[in-house]
């Protein structure tokens, strides 16, 4: 087994995540942790994206000790191999890469990557956005809080479910280069704080009734994203339990079998459709977004809905909007789009693996992601 999955990720983000809580009641708002975050975004980015590089170069020089039979079980990664040096370090060349230290034993760095530090980072640059709301403002909006109660919710539930990577193509196709690397340790926790980052200077209070459409709409993603895969899951462990065992399939010529009834029957990668309704809300409740600074004093050139600081500063749409839309929900529109990239990668690998097998399954399951539209 290369990757441990005994909830390490979860139980590791929870112990710091409890740290934070114990220092933010001490400290309040003013917690060296939280305001040492807001203060130094830029150098902790330009930071990880340094260390991002130099983990990318370290895992492709290493790569090349790879031989064929080794005792040590490495592998390379089939597309990483392609002689091109840029594609090549930026896929990935070696597979899994992993590191043996003193009390942690071995670590697969790539599962490492993905399942601590960036969803972490994550959780914690939320919590530093909601303390840097309450420095400027003097509260918390509903908006900052139901924005990291959802994300926070999504980190956890990740890391605990951490078993669950063990199917993705980041683990199972995916050399570890410079994609995963920035991704995990860059793009995740800087790009996908940003709604919290935004609320933190202008917040938007949305109320009860905008508060449970939203909650809705992340519910309904969860339930379709958790209740496809757990089915999938059923029917490869345990085909003979009673929810599946009746599903209609295509067996294949290579002995498994592809479920094409239940949420399967409906979209080749419904769990898609689920994954990526669950980051609206990650989105949505930062409204019109946009916003400009003005100096103490500007109240009457700001316009309405503007909200002064505790400083005497001014934060206004005024002209502004819809332009920070382009930042707040960029997020869920890449995400979209890496969905429907990575959707295209599984069926060309899954037509090379079943061949005409495939070609009868899609002609039984027509639909890509979303029943109806693609």
């Amino acid at each position: 087994m290369l990757i441990r999955t005994d909830h390490s990720a979860f139980h590791a983000t929870v112990v710091q995540l409890g740290a934070c809580a114990i220092g933010t009641l001490i400290y309040g708002a003013n917690f060296p942790v939280w305001t040492f975050i807001a203060d130094n975004y830029l150098q902790l980015m330009t930071g990880n994206l340094l260390l991002a590089y130099t983990i990318s170069v370290w895992v492709y020089l290493r790569s090349f000790s790879v031989k064929p039979g080794n005792p040590d079980l490495r592998e390379l990664a089939k597309g990483g191999q392609t002689g091109n040096v840029i594609y090549d370090f930026y896929i990935g060349r070696e597979l899994n890469p992993r590191v043996t230290l003193p009390f942690f034993g071995e670590i697969d760095v790539k599962a490492w990557l993905e399942m601590r530090p960036g969803l972490t980072g994550w959780a914690l640059l939320d919590c530093a956005f909601m303390a840097k709301q309450y420095r400027l403002h003097g509260y918390i909006s509903d908006s900052i809080l139901i924005v990291a109660l959802v994300q926070s919710y999504y980190v956890l539930e990740g890391q605990y479910f951490e078993s669950g990577i063990l199917g993705m193509m980041d683990i199972t196709s995916d050399g570890l280069g410079f994609m995963l690397t920035f991704g995990d340790i860059v793009w995740v926790p800087f790009l996908y704080s940003t709604q919290c980052r935004y609320l933190s200077v202008f917040p938007v209070h949305l109320g009860w009734t905008k508060i449970a459409a939203i909650a809705s709409v992340f519910s309904v993603g969860l339930f379709i994203f958790r209740s496809a895969n757990s089915q999938k899951n059923r029917f490869r462990t345990n085909p003979d339990h009673r929810s599946v065992k009746n599903m209609p399939y295509i067996q294949t010529k290579r002995g498994t079998r592809l479920l094409t009834g239940g949420w399967w029957g409906k979209s080749r990668h419904i769990n898609y459709f689920g994954d990526w309704l669950q980051s609206l809300p990650f989105c949505l409740p930062t409204g019109i977004a946009g916003y400009v600074i003005l100096p103490a004093g500007s109240a009457a050139l700001a316009g309405a809905g503007a909200k002064t600081l505790l400083d005497g500063r001014v934060v206004t749409q005024l002209g502004a909007t819809p332009w920070g839309m382009l930042f707040t929900y960029f997020y869920s529109a890449y995400f979209g789009f890496l969905l429907v990239h990575r959707e295209r990668r599984d069926d060309n690998a899954c037509a090379e693996k079943y061949g005409a097998d495939w070609v009868k399954y899609k002609q039984q399951v027509k639909w890509r992601i979303i029943p109806g539209v693609y």
